[in-house]
């Protein structure tokens, strides 16, 4: 995935990413975007606690973050991006589909996931990122999500 590296990021903390997204308790899931360039890519964290309500039954006694959330993290943080565009302020960016997706390792209480997000193509509303979370920078999750914005 190419996402620059810049020396002047563009951060968003949550209440920014509230702003933008219509996402909140229990399901926002991207705690603050680190950097990101409107309409292109959007790098988020999420800090993943003993806390998150998934867990009560995810699994007892063995605690692993559901692919589904880690995808929808992901998706979220490539919301920020495209929904950064002045031209689509206030509008929702829903699922298309998922492919390729894959999990390397399990997310587990006390893990920082970064999750990157790439815009690769977009005709119209239509768009398809590469999207990847990473831990201590290993590759977790890898996928690509094709979404629509209304």
């Amino acid at each position: 995935m190419n996402i620059e590296e810049r020396t002047e990021k563009k951060s968003l903390t949550a209440e920014q990413i509230a702003e933008i997204l219509p996402h909140r308790y229990p399901f926002a899931l991207v705690d603050r975007i680190i950097d990101h360039e409107p309409g292109s890519w959007a790098v988020g964290r999420k800090c993943v606690s003993m806390d998150e309500p998934f867990f009560q039954g995810h699994f007892p006694g063995k605690p692993i973050m559901p692919g589904v959330l880690i995808i929808e993290a992901l998706a979220q943080t490539g919301a920020v991006a495209a929904l950064s565009l002045p031209e689509n302020k206030g509008k929702l960016a829903l699922f298309g589909g998922i492919k390729n997706a894959r999990f390397k390792k399990p997310v587990i209480p006390g893990d920082v996931l970064e999750l990157r997000c790439a815009m690769i193509k977009s005709k119209g509303p239509v768009g398809v990122a590469e999207a990847e979370a990473l831990v201590d920078g290993n590759v977790v999750t890898r996928a690509e999500i094709t979404f629509s914005i209304l």
